[in-house]
């Protein structure tokens, strides 16, 4: 079948003998199968709309197989996998719908916009399951902040999520911001959404009903962001900097409104079937809502709205312009669906019906230009895999004594290195950018081990944060990915809340080289095993590959997202020491474990070792009886030991607080800059009142919890650290709070 269409593009014949198909990243094995299924050669559309369908950014080709180790039940999934997000029940009827994406190749080449679209994106993917979005989280990664390049991608990677989440009123409440060579010529740009719902408003993105129309709602579609889902599966290269026609153009302001209509759109009740036009745009969501209902459909695109002259069918399929939605209602209902768009000032069109025939079928002025199997597009992508091998490093590194390195006795000079560190420095020249008020539901602001947002009209709460070490993945993946989902739920527990559920981002380099496919299968499994240990379940998720570039790869990234439940408002608990005279304890073993920590890489300038060891069961144990400590109401405050350690972990709680504390340790033969500095797992910082310090003690024993009361909350803001009768740290808390505070503006200034 050739094109017919008044614009001149290449036939199927030009497609097959001039491999063009190669451009739009199909292989030559792919394209044979694609002719296998259409009986001919694809036209130019056919093989388009193939190519995005057929992408690792869509069909998960190299992934795959690995995904399906995540374990993806639970009693209160109701919605895992394969939606526009997980949804998890919560009690009452309410339910939390969440997820993560990424778009890092994207802010990589147009660092405001590829932001900005990537919130947007991630708000429609929430919203399309008919719940409201309450909050927004992101995952950064950079390199050096010295970097003037770095500098100007941060700026505006940060910019673009501020004027997209300020704008459309939704608060970014947390998330966590890393810098490292290894990201230098590939940020990441993963956000994060979480919305409330109630059990009879969950929607689905399926074509249902053979006759029913097929609507297009939200602005005209323009040639931004062509290919797309095909460019964020590529590696970046020199001439990915021109590619800024694959970036998509938001508008916050237009989303409000698609997303206030389409919510009343739901609450009507005449919502078949509703998806967003994400990844692949009109393409993907045609495709897939037609696959789920098992149905075909039928696109007229000269019904399309379009913002440019002359657009072909080709780039009407292959757009990306944000904003925009498709929905299915009755013929009876079309009306009352058109009349919301309309009171609404958003664009309504009927695009196209479903159909019977299991077809994929495109129209443009009465010609076919494109006639598919819906299968085809969406169930018979070739899945691979990959080939993987033990990379070289990973040997070399077993062999490397971190605990021999030269002793750093300046312990107070190393704390202040630690903490004007960008990675560990307060992160407020990031968040003092974004409205995290907004919906005035906030009850811990970002800043603390994990942000806290009101469920309204319930005594409830939900807790959530965004955590992965990438370090400690890169010095070994599979332990690295037991700590990226054990921190998150350390974070969760901290803050008062029962953990939930995971959404997970998994960033890699090119899975075509067996040393990262390798990489991504051990991380997979380490995460698998974690939470099932810890039972929070995979509901979704993205997978973001070729993170690379001439440079090499970034390191191995598995972002996890993390949602608990705070069952009582009066459990939130936050990282700050409270009052004067306040017993501090300290949870866990500290062993000599440098690799992969942050102490190590600005200290003695490497990365190398082994990370820190990490016991499930302990872990499991640690997180209930935290738990069950903050629920009666034992605990004054609680942090995470993470990034720097137990130095950086008082000195935090000190800063938050706005006091300080007198610390006495035994070493227990560990050198003092280990004691300070290590990253050994599961560990936390809590800290009770002087009457309840006993109890709390008990409780813990009860538990298994190895807990030791290691000191206590001062007003008089000094850190003091003595370890076997010796002081070895004393620092003021303002000096502390000063380093920092003022490193990332100081570098960005």
């Amino acid at each position: 079948m050739t094109q017919q269409t008044s614009v001149k593009e290449p036939t199927a014949e030009q497609v097959a003998d001039q491999q063009l198909y190669k451009q739009m990243g199909v292989s030559d094995t792919e394209f044979d199968l694609i002719c296998g299924f259409l009986g001919r050669k694809p036209n130019y559309t056919e093989i388009g709309v193939f190519s995005v369908m057929w992408s690792e950014h869509c069909a998960y080709k190299n992934s795959k197989p690995l995904l399906r180790r995540f374990p993806t039940d639970g009693p209160r999934v109701l919605m895992g996998p394969g939606e526009g997000a997980g949804i998890v029940d919560i009690g009452d009827n309410q339910a939390v719908v969440f997820k993560i994406e990424s778009h890092n190749h994207p802010s990589a080449v147009e660092p405001y916009q590829g932001a900005a679209t990537g919130v947007g994106g991630i708000i429609r993917d929430i919203f399309s399951m008919g719940a409201r979005p309450i909050a927004s989280l992101n995952s950064l990664r950079f390199g050096k902040l010295e970097s003037d390049r770095v500098k100007y991608l941060f700026e505006h990677v940060v910019g673009g999520i501020a004027g997209y989440g300020n704008c459309i009123g939704i608060p970014t409440v947390g998330g966590e911001v890393m810098f490292d060579e290894s990201y230098e010529g590939n940020p990441l740009v993963n956000a994060m959404c979480v919305g409330l719902i109630d059990h009879d408003k969950i929607q689905r993105g399926v074509a249902k009903g053979v006759g029913n129309p097929v609507f297009y709602v939200g602005p005209p579609t323009g040639r931004d962001g062509i290919h797309g889902a095909t460019f964020a599966s590529e590696e970046l290269t020199e001439e990915s900097e021109a590619r800024k026609t694959a970036v998509q153009v938001g508008d916050p302001f237009m989303e409000k409104l698609v997303m206030e209509s389409c919510l009343e759109l739901i609450d009507s009740g005449i919502v078949l079937g509703i998806q967003d036009m994400g990844a692949a745009g009109l393409t993907c969501s045609s495709a897939e809502m037609a696959s789920k209902a098992g149905n075909g459909l039928e696109l007229y695109l000269d019904q399309v709205p379009q913002r440019e002259d002359g657009m072909t069918p080709y780039e009407m399929m292959l757009s990306e312009s944000q904003e925009r939605m498709l929905f299915v209602v009755e013929p009876k209902d079309e009306a009352q669906a058109m009349e919301i768009f309309e009171r609404w000032g958003v664009i309504c069109a009927k695009v196209g019906k479903v159909t019977d025939d299991g077809r994929l079928k495109l129209y443009h002025h009465g010609e076919v230009v494109g006639d598919m199997p819906v299968h085809a597009l969406v169930d018979e992508c070739p899945v691979y895999n990959k080939p993987s091998s033990v990379p070289a490093y990973y040997e070399q590194m077993a062999h490397i004594d971190t605990a021999a390195y030269n002793e750093i006795t300046d312990l107070g000079g190393a704390l202040k290195s630690v903490l004007a560190s960008p990675t560990v420095a307060s992160k407020a020249w990031v968040y003092d950018q974004y409205d995290y008020m907004v919906r005035t539901s906030t009850a811990v602001r970002p800043g603390s081990d994990a942000a806290v947002v009101l469920v309204n009209g319930t005594r409830k709460a939900l807790a959530m944060t965004t955590d992965c070490n990438s370090r400690f993945v890169y010095l070994d993946p599979e332990v690295g990915g037991k700590i990226a989902v054990s921190e998150a739920a350390r974070n969760i527990v901290c803050s008062g809340a029962e953990p939930l559920a995971i959404t997970d981002n998994l960033n890699f380099g090119s899975p075509e080289k067996p040393e990262i496919f390798w990489q991504m299968e051990q991380s997979v499994d380490g995460m698998a095993t974690a939470c099932r240990a810890l039972e929070t379940p995979v509901i979704g998720g993205n997978v973001s590959l070729y993170n690379e570039n001439t440079r090499g790869a970034i390191y191995p990234t598995p972002v996890v997202g993390m949602v608990g439940l705070v069952h009582d408002t009066d459990h939130i608990t936050t990282q700050g020491f409270k009052q004067d005279g306040d017993v501090i304890f300290l949870l866990g073993e500290t062993k000599a474990e440098l690799g992969g920590s942050e102490f190590q890489y600005i200290v003695h300038g490497k990365t190398e070792g082994r990370p820190p060891a990490l016991d499930l069961v302990i872990e499991k144990q640690l997180l209930d009886g935290v738990l069950s400590s903050i629920q009666s109401g034992l605990v004054q405050s609680a942090h995470d030991l993470s990034e720097g350690g137990l130095a950086v972990a008082l000195a935090e709680s000190c800063i938050s607080g706005k006091l300080g504390a007198e610390i006495t340790l035994e070493s227990g033969g560990l050198r003092n800059d280990h004691l300070l500095f290590s990253e050994s797992q599961s560990r936390i910082l809590l800290s009770a009142s002087a009457a309840q310090a006993d109890a709390l003690a008990s409780k813990l024993a009860e538990q298994g919890v190895p807990a030791r009361r290691i000191g206590k909350v001062t007003s008089a803001a000094q850190l003091q650290i003595t370890v076997d009768g010796k002081q070895v740290l004393a620092e003021e808390v303002s000096s502390l709070r000063q380093v920092w505070e003022d490193a990332i503006p100081c570098l960005m200034n």
